[in-house]
């Protein structure tokens, strides 16, 4: 049995969860320094409590007592009256992140599992999510979580 838990995250969370963001920026800032900001975050703390409070946007974290080991944020996707796509609803991860000390005690695994539970709940028709190739490892989890491709970004660089 794991000794954390997974759950719904709450303002509480937000330290925490900032900790993460700025480990994951870091990542894709190695990967991509051409589009990432080093020592930057995708959310402003204000950004992050409304989101907390948004429910199309779920984010859920991993947690052992108080610390934040693990977060995963989500969008869910209503494809319900789209012109061209069928009347279905995807719950697409935005972003999966472990904390570096917490890596390899299956907080990732949890996470996953705990999103497609949410999912199947929910009634929708998949889960989703991007990777970005200069993050060869996160790629690797998600094969192995049985995730296959269903669409590929590709890119000229014009520099």
């Amino acid at each position: 049995m794991a000794d954390f838990d997974v759950r719904r995250a709450g303002a509480a969370d937000v330290p925490g969860l900032v900790d993460l963001l700025l480990q994951v920026c870091a990542v894709h800032a190695d990967g991509r320094p051409d589009l990432f900001i080093k020592g930057a975050r995708k959310y402003t703390d204000a950004e992050l409590c409304a989101l907390l409070t948004d429910e199309t946007r779920p984010v859920f974290v991993a947690v052992a007592g108080d610390r934040v080991l693990g977060h995963a944020f989500c969008v869910i996707e209503d494809f319900h009256g789209s012109n061209n796509m069928q009347p279905v609803v995807t719950v697409y991860i935005d972003d999966i992140c472990v904390d570096e000390a917490a890596r390899g005690k299956g907080v990732a695994t949890a996470l996953y599992q705990h999103v497609l539970e949410f999912a199947r709940e929910l009634g929708a028709h998949n889960v989703t999510l991007n990777v970005w190739s200069c993050n060869p490892g996160a790629q690797k989890f998600y094969e192995k979580m049985g995730l296959v491709p269903y669409k590929i970004g590709m890119e000229k660089v014009l520099d």
